[in-house]
């Protein structure tokens, strides 16, 4: 290298390191130290405990462990999310090729006559000639700035926040095919009881027909007997619509046309499980949602270097070589060309076009920020809410179920009153109201309290990990086509 040009080579080297992004953090939150709803109820854990992968099979449902896994093979909401993973990933791969030379070929065959009065037209030049060529170009941006490298960088995190979006649409599909599912099952142990309830009042109808036809009781009993029957089998109609409706729900998350798909009636024996939620601040390591917003954050801080770049010059070597011929014969020395420089390009006036893009930059960065904030404080919240519901949807299921042995033992006794003729069957069909009521809160709250299970799971991010975001290599690599 010629001793004057190493000055220049060592200041291009210089500048090539430069970075005008600014130096990134993550936005500041407070992280409280404890959840606020963790009373003494709830089993304090060294780290967050929801299982990995399959965290439905806490619940020991065969059907819905057979259900979840369609999410991932048929749900096309998910399979789109995928696709605009691969989107992003796609376009990661387009920014970081920025950074590499730029190498382009052609050829090009032609004849050609031109006008024999064409100005300035030589008086030995031909009328017909050819014009062929074969040539190469490299073009290559050196990067003093950093424009090329924030803008490959901001394509990788936006690809990672991508990544973080299919994780979260995925446990937010599964998740709401549990709750669908649990509260299907609740309806079928509500159908359950009715059925049962329409027998015991079909029996009760047939003791006031048989004490009306002996002459012992009115035709008012009678009536009343059959009011409470035709209620309880018309609330088992009601119940039998709504179990369809979620049915067809099911169906759809799992990528099936609702009138192909059913699930028996059944009743399991669940076991609600228990999810300790361990300290506050894993929160923000183990939510798919905040960690899309934190790399969004870092994206629009490498898009604010980018548009600082812009306000410098830009510089590009540029190489030309191949091989021109008015003959067939391109490929002699005597037909070589070749063009070698420097390209540079300085805004000298856009009418402030670049204070703009710089002005939106920073906007979006600020814009991201207060995404971010808001999504954690949107996350503790919803951990909040469902260790308060599991809290106290516990403590209201222990006092109904009280209130229905009570209401039950009521009953009996009305009953046994009605039938000696000690009491009217007013107060049978009183007792009777109070019992049905009893049991079907008691169904329902053990339905929402496994729900708001699925709700805490969901909140503390249903096992996913910010370990499991995809490396800038992974990020970087182009989806398989198909």
């Amino acid at each position: 290298m010629p001793r004057r040009l190493l000055p220049v080579f060592c200041l291009a080297i210089a500048l090539s390191a430069c970075n005008l992004a600014p130096d990134y953090h993550p936005p500041l939150v407070d992280v409280p130290a404890a959840y606020k709803e963790a009373g003494p109820w709830q089993p304090a854990a060294p780290s967050d405990d929801v299982p990995r992968g399959a965290w439905w099979e806490r619940f020991g449902d065969p059907t819905l462990d057979r259900l979840e896994p369609r999410i991932d093979a048929d749900n096309p909401d998910l399979a789109a999310t995928v696709a605009r993973y691969d989107q992003a990933r796609a376009f990661a791969v387009e920014a970081a090729a920025g950074l590499d030379p730029q190498v382009d070929g052609g050829a090009s065959l032609s004849a050609n006559r031109q006008s024999k009065t064409r100005p300035l037209r030589g008086a030995t030049q031909p009328n017909f000639y050819g014009a062929n060529q074969a040539a190469a170009s490299v073009g290559y941006e050196i990067d003093f700035w950093g424009k090329l490298r924030n803008e490959a960088k901001a394509g990788t995190e936006l690809a990672q926040a991508s990544a973080a979006d299919l994780a979260t649409m995925r446990l937010s599909l599964q998740s709401e095919l549990a709750t669908d599912y649990l509260s299907l099952r609740g309806l079928d142990a509500d159908a359950k009881l009715l059925t049962d309830t329409v027998g015991a009042y079909q029996k009760a109808l047939d003791l006031t027909q048989t004490l009306f036809h002996g002459k012992i009781v009115s035709s008012l009993d009678v009536s009343r007997a059959q009011t409470q029957l035709d209620t309880a089998k018309a609330q088992l109609s009601d119940i039998s619509s709504k179990r369809a409706l979620m049915e067809h729900a099911i169906a759809t998350l799992t990528g099936q046309p609702a009138g192909s798909f059913s699930i028996p009636t059944e009743v399991p024996p669940f076991t609600l499980p228990d999810v300790p939620a361990s300290v506050p601040s894993t929160l923000l390591q183990r939510r798919p949602d905040v960690a899309a917003a934190e790399r969004s954050v870092a994206a629009a801080n490498s898009e604010i270097g980018v548009a600082r770049a812009a306000f410098y010059p830009s510089v590009s070597l540029n190489l030309l070589a191949g091989f021109q011929s008015s003959g067939l014969n391109l490929l002699s020395l005597p037909n070589s060309f070749w063009s070698l420089g420097p390209d540079v390009t300085l805004p000298l006036f856009t009418g402030g076009k670049l204070d703009a893009e710089e002005a939106m930059a920073y906007a979006r960065f600020r814009e991201a920020g207060a995404d971010y904030r808001s999504t954690v404080l949107a996350a503790f919240q919803e951990v909040e809410d469902n260790l308060a519901l599991l809290h106290w949807l516990g403590q209201e299921s222990s006092d109904e179920a009280a209130g229905v042995t009570a209401a039950q033992h009521t009953l009996d006794v009305a009953l046994n009153l009605y039938k000696e003729g000690v009491a009217s069957y007013l107060e049978v069909v009183t007792a009777q109201t109070a019992l049905l009521q009893a049991q079907q809160t008691l169904i329902d709250l053990q339905t929402r309290r496994l729900t708001a299970d699925v709700g805490l799971i969901r909140g503390l991010g249903g096992g996913w990990q910010a370990s499991d975001l995809p490396s800038d290599a992974a990020a970087t690599t182009l989806p398989a086509n198909g």
